[in-house]
């Protein structure tokens, strides 16, 4: 997927209505989509999205811009690496989703087990890693 054109939009004109400001800063999100695995690519991408941020000048492409370069070592990685937390964030809706159900269960132990019938019966069996 290639980057937007610098000049399919422009910060100026959009500065009046917060719906306005809305699609500037998701047009400034859109340039960071990172596909990308190989590291030019990715600092083209980057360098990008920091020049349309800048050139957006608004409080929330601003603070976007401060949480992706304080975040940056750890996007990086799971860029060039791979790396998801895909597994835990399932768990975790599971847990979740028990918790909803169960209506509060007043027993640890039932609870527990109550998570580990469900991960059992919906996941598969998979060879240990």
């Amino acid at each position: 997927m290639s980057s937007p054109s610098p000049t399919s939009w422009s910060p100026r004109s959009v500065n009046g209505s917060p719906g306005n400001c809305t699609a500037a800063a998701h047009a400034v999100k859109e340039r960071l989509l990172l596909a990308e695995h190989q590291p030019h690519q990715i600092r083209r991408r980057l360098y990008d999205f920091y020049d349309a941020a800048a050139r957006a000048d608004m409080e929330e492409t601003s603070r976007l811009a401060t949480t992706i370069d304080t975040w940056w070592p750890a996007v990086l990685v799971a860029l060039t690496e791979d790396v998801t937390n895909a597994r835990t964030e399932g768990f975790n809706r599971i847990i979740k989703q028990t918790k909803r159900v169960g209506c509060g269960f007043t027993n640890m132990d039932n609870y527990r087990r109550r998570i580990m019938v469900h991960i059992a019966l919906t996941r598969g069996q998979r060879p240990a890693a």
